[in-house]
């Protein structure tokens, strides 16, 4: 290389260089990978337009349906927030985390760790708020939410519940139940974990994949013990129940303006 092509080629690495230094960060649905248990998984995240590193943004852990499962990382944008992220973005000024769990799996057990890690390595990555990390899920990642719920209840600030369920069912087997066998009664071991936790569930009256009795008796038994809960059930709604849900502004107003309390923070 001569000389004066030298220093062209150098001038035009100073002018790249230049220009991502001073481009603001990607923003939209961005596509990540992660190393979990020997393999590589693909998932989205998506970060507001208007994301910057001069403040703190709340993060959404979206667990999916059983339809959305595979290893394309995308199918899980399809569905449920990822369309309202695309029609109504100005509602949802957060970082939404995407896992995808594999192809004839369900959350409980191993996916759920990796939605996890997922989150982790989103909060590491981007500047957020840790007390305004919130969990939603729809449908099996309805079941997923519980899930998670039970495990971490001082993890999040919120939850959304979109026609899951809770107790095991023999259509929708999974590898673990939500509540181990060994902490006794379900309804009563749920309901005394995740009585301070702010929960929003949503359920179709006329629900034929998953019957809305869950739904209507664990939000009952929170309500009952004065816990922050909400229970919607949408009248002559099958089991797309999330289609009214994400088209409802109160939602993710609601769903932002819960803060995980200091007394649960440490």
């Amino acid at each position: 290389m001569s000389g004066r092509a030298r220093l062209r080629w150098v001038a035009a690495g100073a002018l790249l260089m230049a220009h991502d230094a001073t481009a603001g960060p990607a923003t939209g649905f961005l596509e990540r990978t992660l190393a979990f248990e020997g393999a590589s998984h693909r998932y989205q995240v998506f970060v507001p337009a208007k994301y910057t590193r001069s403040r703190r943004w709340p993060v959404i852990l979206f667990l999916h349906g059983s339809g959305e499962r595979g290893n394309d990382g995308r199918l899980p944008t399809t569905i449920g927030i990822g369309p309202a992220l695309r029609q109504y973005s100005e509602r949802y000024p957060a970082i939404v985390v995407f896992p995808q769990a594999p192809a004839d799996d369900r959350w409980p057990g191993a996916p759920a760790r990796m939605a996890m890690a997922m989150l982790e390595k989103t909060e590491r990555e981007f500047r957020v708020d840790a007390d305004r990390v919130y969990l939603v899920g729809l449908s099996m990642g309805g079941n997923g939410a519980w899930y998670l719920a039970y495990r971490f209840p001082e993890r999040f600030a919120a939850m959304v519940a979109i026609c899951g369920w809770f107790v095991p069912r023999a259509a929708q087997p999974t590898s673990e139940p939500v509540v181990p066998e060994r902490d006794g009664d379900p309804d009563s071991a749920l309901t005394a974990r995740l009585e301070r936790l702010p929960i929003w569930i949503l359920h179709g009256d006329s629900d034929p994949v998953i019957p809305p009795e869950d739904s209507r008796r664990i939000a009952a038994r929170l309500q009952s013990l004065d816990a922050p809960v909400r229970f919607t059930e949408f009248e002559h709604t099958g089991h797309d129940a999330w289609d009214p849900a994400f088209a409802d502004p109160e939602l993710p107003a609601w769903l932002l303006s819960q803060r995980r309390p200091r007394s649960r923070s440490h």
